[in-house]
């Protein structure tokens, strides 16, 4: 049984090396995550170099995701690094205090505009609400607050208004700069964090493309604004290629009690529109130093695979935890548990649709004969973007989905989309029955047909025209 939910990995440290790279993806990684938060282009540059070597050298597949920083909205430093912030004690936010003058009384801001952003009455959440202050006067350049939960306090955390609202723009100077960077990488996915509006995941598009890139747009949905509004959501999902439940500030913006009902709300939103989803944030945190994840942990994944999630995303789990490969593996079994569930293995999408594309039509007849024809072992299609595997990843099935592509960045692209696997296949200059016997050959080679199965193939007669699927066979293997 091939896993069908795809597992995102972050690099870093712990993942540095070319061992270590070559054990995470043996151990079942489709994509791999750039944090530009951290690193320099040069490391930046080496990771990407080597999952392309090593991931040629094991005939996988794997997508490289290149996440912008997005807006700092942060405090300043403390003279002595941290500082002890107890409850009810008034605290200070300063935009013209240096920046590494903070004490027990004030701090500054990396985020100069937060006077203007905030009211009295409103609450600040630091370090992602380990630390809450209620704003009670604002002085010109000053936040007088009285400390609602207190705690520890340490350098440059971050700052979230609850309810969300605060106005620093998506795209950052230095996010302009990855972007240059990104395009340079060739990177597949381009991920743009606190994403407001569609016209941020069009202004990243422009950017990308006006230095050579071809990614694909993911937007990160981070702030209680988009999610708050249905109409605002369905346009940046709309003019999104992919998306993520960015769960980090997402939560600490709308509160935990609300973010089961969001993450479960956008995956459905980003199927419904044919749109993959990302499910991010402290997934199997755990085992960023212990062997096993928790039980919660476990049913986290599990619920986010039931729900229809295209891929669950590791982060420090990854990048500085003690057994990468580890984890990787672990949650492969746990996405695998989750869809032996009858209720991922069935699906209603878009039954009552009428279909304007041809190739979008031959995908959903695909999946409707896949899932109620006796006998069907698996769906192959021959691809030119990957639009049809796309409309087919929407459909839940037990089945996998061989997509079959002479591009690259067709064949990394479509490693992010549920039960999927992309095989790189050149047919050359062979038609009709002889492409699919071609096809069938790379596959029994794969060792994932044999004689006897039974399988749908779909194709183009013209396989250089973008969208011109639109032929579909059931095909016994002889």
């Amino acid at each position: 049984m091939l896993r069908r939910t795809k597992i995102v990995a972050t690099l870093g440290p712990a993942t540095e090396s070319e061992e270590q790279l070559q054990k995470l993806i043996e151990a079942g990684v489709n994509v791999v995550r750039l944090n530009f938060s951290h690193g320099d282009p040069e490391d930046h540059r080496i990771r990407a170099e080597r999952i392309r070597s090593i991931a040629t050298r094991l005939n996988r597949s794997v997508a490289i995701l290149g996440d912008l920083q997005g807006p700092k909205i942060r405090i300043g430093r403390f003279q002595n690094a941290k500082i002890h912030l107890p409850d009810g004690a008034e605290f200070i936010l300063d935009a013209e205090l240096p920046i590494d003058a903070g004490d027990e009384t004030q701090v500054g801001l990396a985020y100069t505009n937060l006077p203007n952003d905030c009211k009295v009455g409103d609450t600040l959440l630091l370090d992602d609400g380990r630390v809450s202050l209620k704003v009670k006067a604002i002085e010109g350049s000053r936040i007088v607050t009285t400390t609602i939960a207190g705690g520890e306090l340490s350098n440059n955390k971050g700052i979230n208004l609850e309810g969300g609202g605060l106005s620093a723009a998506a795209l950052t100077e230095k996010d302009k700069i990855d972007i240059k960077l990104a395009a340079d990488l060739g990177v597949d996915y381009l991920a743009v964090s606190f994403v407001r509006r569609a016209e941020d995941v069009e202004e990243a598009r422009a950017l990308l493309k006006e230095a050579g890139g071809s990614a694909a747009i993911l937007s990160k949905i981070e702030r209680a604004e988009v999610v708050r509004s249905h109409e605002l959501l369905e346009e940046v999902i709309k003019a999104s290629d992919a998306v993520m439940v960015a769960r980090g500030d997402l939560g600490v913006e709308i509160g935990d009690a609300e973010l089961v009902g969001v993450q479960k709300h956008m995956i459905a939103e980003a199927r419904r529109l044919n749109k993959p989803v990302i499910t991010a944030t402290q997934m199997m945190e755990s085992m960023i130093h212990n062997t096993l994840p928790t039980r919660a942990e476990v049913f986290d994944v599990a619920n986010a695979v039931l729900d229809g999630t295209d891929a669950v995303m590791l982060s420090a789990e990854t990048a500085t935890g003690k057994r990468p490969d580890e984890v990787v593996r672990a949650m492969g079994r746990i996405c695998m548990g989750a869809e032996k569930q009858p209720a991922a293995q069935v699906s209603t999408h878009r039954m009552d649709f009428t279909f304007q594309k041809a190739d979008e039509g031959i995908a959903m007849a695909a999946m409707y004969a896949a899932n109620h024809l006796e006998g069907v072992k698996a769906i192959v299609c021959l691809t030119k973007t990957g639009s049809t595997p796309l409309w087919m990843s929407r459909i839940n099935t037990g089945l996998p989905v061989f997509a079959l592509t002479r591009y690259k960045t067709t064949e990394r692209r479509v490693a992010l989309y549920r039960g999927v696997e992309s095989v790189a296949f050149d047919s050359g200059s062979t038609y009709g029955s002889e492409v699919n016997e071609r096809a069938i050959t790379v596959l029994k080679e794969r060792g994932v047909l044999k004689a006897g199965d039974k399988i749908i193939l779909t194709k183009g007669e013209n396989r250089e025209v973008e969208g011109g699927t639109n032929t579909l066979q059931i095909v016994t293997i002889g």
